[in-house]
């Protein structure tokens, strides 16, 4: 049985055939670890037309979209649920996903995510439906297909089983609270550009050492704001301390 189920509600289901089907989550599906169902709810329409968006009251501009078809496939996806999962609605209004948001929502068995389209949803729906709003940046989207495959691959990363090598979520940018330090591999000379020594040393170590200063070093030069919650030894401080010091990363 799978770990974790994404149930997906749009209006353009083709959108999600190739990234379910490629790469880590592909391979993820295929072996069982993820599960996802990609619903099109206008079928829950009830009218001959199928319609799933109207006109706004008060007047403006862009169709807005209605609350029984969406309110109806949520509620037929969960008839035999005893326990609500997550309703998460992809909008620009949402909280900002972030990582920690991702470990969080990885840690739940089903999770249901709704696509919106046109001029945004019916306020019911927000107020009614949905547990949360996700936003993933200060943009607009067409719609919210792109957002709802950015959640479903950052918290399907996080599924034991999912990566090939288990540590590498935990490594991976933000996980931690910092970026990433810098990666390379063959061949250790490329066009007079090297590989640091130290990598090459074979001193686990030192490697360690040197990849956390790293680390900080990237963070405090472009996301300096995530050091205001990291955690941080007196020895990454001291070293940030030496950075804002020197205004430039210290040679060592």
């Amino acid at each position: 049985m799978a770990q974790i189920r994404f149930d997906v509600l749009t209006l353009f289901p083709e959108m999600f055939s190739g990234f379910l089907s490629t790469s880590i989550i592909g391979r993820a599906r295929e072996k069982g670890l993820i599960a996802a169902e990609v619903i099109d709810f206008r079928q829950f329409s009830t009218d001959k037309h199928r319609t799933v968006d109207d006109t706004p009251y008060g007047g403006g501009g862009g169709m807005v979209l209605k609350p029984e078809p969406i309110f109806r496939a949520v509620e037929h996806l969960l008839a035999d649920e005893s326990e609500k999962p997550p309703i998460l609605l992809m909008s620009p209004q949402g909280k900002p996903f972030t990582q920690r948001k991702a470990e969080e929502l990885a840690r739940h068995r089903r999770l249901v995510l709704i696509c919106g389209h046109y001029e945004g949803f019916d306020e019911r729906i927000r107020q009614h439906l949905a547990t949360e709003e996700l936003s993933i940046g200060d943009y607009v989207l067409t719609g919210g297909e792109l957002a709802a495959m950015v959640v479903i691959d950052c918290v399907s990363r996080l599924i034991p089983g999912v990566l090939g090598n288990e540590s590498a979520a935990a490594e991976d940018s933000f996980s931690m609270g910092l970026l990433e330090y810098p990666q390379y591999t063959r061949p250790a000379d490329f066009r007079g550009w090297k590989v640091p020594e130290v990598l090459l040393s074979g001193n686990h170590r030192k490697i360690e050492e040197w990849r956390r200063r790293e680390s900080l070093r990237r963070t405090w030069e472009r996301r300096p704001d995530l050091l205001e919650h990291a955690e941080l030894t007196e020895e990454d401080r001291a070293y940030l301390r030496r950075l804002e010091q020197e205004g430039k990363p210290p040679s060592d």
